[in-house]
């Protein structure tokens, strides 16, 4: 079996799971092996249902004493039923769509059941739950089970038994990295890494391979990183850009003082704009710290010079925004300078409308999404190039935006706060400035970690936020219900809200598995106030900016990092009025919520970056990933944060040695394949 094979060479792979896979970007062998699980499941010990078990995933051993029942809904869904009888208390068993299991249960006899536990109209239920053997659940009862991504349609069970078809007649070269790099560092062999990380032993193995991929995925991310730096060649600062007198009036009649860290990184810009070659910087601004009006007077010294300079977003909802922001800042200094805008929803003749007006205008302010890289798209005599949220484009996205100009300046703007000495590694090549005071005009974010039990006041503190006029985010980690992981999803959430707030509010719903237009309406809706709740995922973490936001409420906030529950608390207080966050903890565990507590002592995202560094250990695998930061497949920079120095103080001493790899052929053909997007598997 060829890796580059198509997956259907894989045995029992048919049209239908083909298609399937390649909507999650499986395509081939090498793809399904690279298909790497999201978490893991450890099936739990039985137990007996019990009122403290309700809302819980939990395996329970009934005896079926009849056949199950088969009967059509009015909304004409197939639905399967059967009780269980764990000792004397039944439990009622249901299946959607699922009479094949009909046959499945002999009267009399026991299974085991596992699923997520309710309660209602006094009996306890389970909705499409797993049925095991009782031999059989014992079996694997002892073994961890990779939980792999899906899409509807695609069962765990499909791809788990492909993945192990693709790794039992593929041979995974062990040739990667220097032998003497790996006997230094402890690292198990890699084919055994990629093996152990689809289908562990134990927790400690699985732990081992995943610093082992970590730390590889890192190491040639920075390993050509330093080959770049090394070959980048400085151009001549060929643009005559000077400091306005506009430019400090216009920030003089400003309703807001800049603070010292947004002056100070101005004062940076300026010195890289007149400075006697191009540059690359970097600028770290924490949640509302006012980097958009640094980027528009940055942009402002550069179009008053006579010069063209283009801001990339990464969402159209963002774009409109700034297009919105940028055209009220230019009228009121009171100039007539150009502002065009480039999205991807725009009909043909508006683009063509605001390509012409570029055309026509050597000076003037370009904003857009990806479509400011769209080949047709031309620009004049571009000499910034901004792209806010950075993390959100590749560095073949920047350079293509940077190629539409001739060495044009590039400032690169994130959110998401990186502690100095990691930021030092993955931006080697930068200038780094960094703004961490908030605007004095904005009130600290007022934030609590609750229980379960401490629901019905959080949703009435909702209620009297939405009858004040404000509007509310509600964050859940999953988009629909799973079997395998016990987490609120948005599809069931929202129902459920709509129900307790019966219909008095409007509620809209987001997650990542919308189309753009839809994402891009549901956000419109949202900051016009045509919705009062949204209900999301983590998608909104970079959002439209929405001032009469005032509370947001994260519902299993001990499944994500802590800088990615700073980013998402930034979401709220960009108003006048106190905000709020509200951290739901569904963890038992001590630890988790002394993690959380962080939380309610900064609103600081570097001090809170910092203090989760400190607090991981080797066994966070899972469920607190931050997200945003690079597009690795299984590295984290906060989690593998000393895989991170460690791979990038490796890499030093290699291209010490040898500065442009003549004597490590190997490797450079490892880097190659990295390059091309085949970093895996050789």
């Amino acid at each position: 079996m060829d890796l580059l094979s198509p997956i259907d060479t894989i045995k029992g792979v048919g049209e239908k799971t083909t298609k399937l896979l390649n909507k999650l970007g499986v395509y081939t062998i090498e793809d399904i092996l690279l298909f790497f699980p999201r978490t893991y499941l450890v099936y739990p010990e039985l137990q007996a249902p019990d009122k403290d078990s309700v809302n819980s995933l939990i395996s329970i051993s009934g005896r079926v004493k009849t056949s199950p029942k088969a009967f059509r809904s009015k909304n004409r869904m197939d639905i399967l039923s059967v009780t269980a009888f764990a000792g004397d208390i039944p439990v009622d068993m249901v299946w959607f769509n699922s009479n094949y299991l009909k046959g499945t249960f002999e009267p009399g006899k026991i299974y085991i059941f596992y699923g997520r536990l309710v309660f209602d109209k006094g009996r306890f239920k389970m909705s499409q739950p797993a049925i095991f053997e009782p031999e059989k659940y014992l079996e694997i009862k002892e073994q961890i089970q990779p939980i792999y991504p899906l899409t509807k349609g695609l069962g765990n069970t499909t791809v788990v038994k492909a993945v192990k078809e693709a790794l039992s007649h593929c041979k995974i070269s062990d040739n990667r990295l220097p032998k003497y790099l790996e006997d230094k560092n402890g690292f198990m062999a890699y084919s055994k890494a990629i093996n152990t990380y689809h289908f562990p032993d134990n927790f400690e193995d699985l732990v081992a391979a995943r610093k082992r991929l970590a730390y590889e995925e890192m190491f040639f991310f920075i390993l050509n990183s330093r080959l770049q730096e090394d070959r980048a060649v400085s151009f001549p600062n060929k643009f005559n850009i000077n400091h306005h007198k506009e430019t400090d009036e216009f920030k003089a009649g400003l309703k807001f003082s800049l603070t010292k860290d947004q002056s100070n990184v101005l004062e940076d810009i300026q010195s890289d704009l007149m400075g006697e070659y191009v540059t690359q910087r970097l600028i770290q601004g924490d949640v509302g710290s006012g980097k958009t009006i640094v980027a528009f007077l940055s942009m402002f010294d550069v179009v008053l010079s006579g010069y063209q300079a283009a801001i990339m977003a990464p969402t159209e909802v963002l774009a409109k925004q700034h297009y919105e922001t940028f055209c009220a800042w230019v009228k009121e200094s009171g100039l007539d300078i150009p502002v065009a805008l480039f999205t991807g929803s725009m009909k043909v003749s508006e683009k063509k409308a605001m390509q012409k007006l570029v055309d026509e205008n050597q000076a003037c302010f370009i904003i857009g999404t990806h479509a400011l890289i769209s080949d047709g798209r031309k620009f004049g005599d571009l000499a910034l190039v901004i792209t806010d949220e950075q993390h959100r484009f590749g560095v073949q996205q920047r350079d293509k935006l940077s190629s539409k100009g001739s060495h044009p300046h590039i400032i690169v703007m994130s959110a998401t706060p990186i502690p100095r000495t990691l930021a030092m590694i993955l931006y080697g090549n930068m200038h780094v400035s960094t703004i961490k005071e908030l605007p004095a005009n904005r009130l600290p974010i007022k934030t609590c970690v609750i229980k379960e039990s401490m629901r019905p006041t959080a949703y009435k503190f909702v209620s009297d936020e939405v009858e004040k006029g404000h509007q509310v985010y509600i964050i859940c980690p999953l988009v629909e219900a799973s079997e395998t992981t016990e987490a609120q999803n948005v599809m069931d959430y929202s129902k459920k809200l709509k129900e307790y707030f019966k219909d008095q509010y409007s509620i809209g719903v987001l997650h990542g598995k919308m189309k753009p237009a839809e994402k891009n309406q549901v956000m419109a809706e949202f900051a016009e106030h045509k919705t009062q709740i949204l209900v999301s995922t983590t998608v909104v973490e970079v959002g439209v900016n929405v001032p009469n936001a005032t509370v947001i409420m994260v519902e299993n906030a001990n499944r994500f990092g802590l800088a990615a529950l700073h980013q998402l608390r930034g979401r709220v207080g960009r108003g006048d009025a106190q905000s709020y966050c509200i951290l739901m903890n569904e963890s038992r565990d001590d630890k988790q919520s002394d993690r959380l507590n962080i939380m309610l002592k900064s609103n600081d995202g570097f001090y809170i970056a910092k203090e989760d560094l400190r607090l991981r250990g080797p066994g966070d695998l899972f469920g607190v990933r931050q997200s945003g930061e690079f597009s690795f497949k299984i590295a984290d920079i906060y989690q593998d944060a000393d895989e991170l120095e460690l791979a990038s103080s490796d890499v030093d001493l290699i291209l010490k040695e040898d500065p442009a790899l003549e004597n490590n052929p190997d490797l450079r053909s490892t880097l190659n394949l990295f390059l091309a997007n085949q970093f895996y598997v050789l």
